[in-house]
């Protein structure tokens, strides 16, 4: 299993495995002008000096493209207890390819952003997980919050 970070020229992979992540979690009647967006902040993003977004990738055994992927953010909150610093990793668009799953391609993808974290002194990290991925989560060390989430749409 060859796990990486991914470069801009895995954008077109990355906005592919996105599509089949949210095509399992929400509505699948939607068009596709998230898309295009999508790959030009990929590719913007991912070639920056200083990067805050990286994605964790596997790439598929018979190098026809990617298996799985993994989206990190750091966001620089204010600082509070328990993290002076204000530093929080976000994890999302976790995702495998449907016929490459159960052979723990997401598990490293999800590690290897965690490691890419800790290099930058990001000292926790956030996620939202549907329930098929809960227990992957709860086994790599994540614990749910009291904090409940709430969106307001603009």
């Amino acid at each position: 299993m060859k796990i990486r970070l991914a470069t801009p020229a895995d954008a077109d992979e990355l906005v592919r495995l996105r599509g089949i992540m949210l095509g399992s979690v929400s509505r699948t009647d939607w068009d596709d002008d998230w898309r295009e967006p999508a790959r030009e902040s990929l590719i913007r993003r991912l070639a920056a000096a200083e990067p805050v977004l990286a994605a964790a990738v596997a790439e598929r055994p018979d190098g026809s493209g990617l298996a799985a992927s993994a989206v990190g953010l750091i966001e620089e909150r204010l600082g509070g207890p328990g993290n002076p610093g204000g530093r929080v990793g976000y994890i999302f668009s976790v995702v495998t390819d449907p016929d490459m799953r159960r052979r723990g391609y997401s598990r490293a993808c999800v590690e290897a952003l965690l490691e890419w974290f800790r290099t930058r002194g990001v000292p926790v990290a956030d996620l939202r997980a549907s329930p098929d991925g809960e227990p992957l989560y709860t086994s790599l060390g994540f614990a749910r919050t009291s904090d409940p989430a709430m969106r307001m749409r603009l």
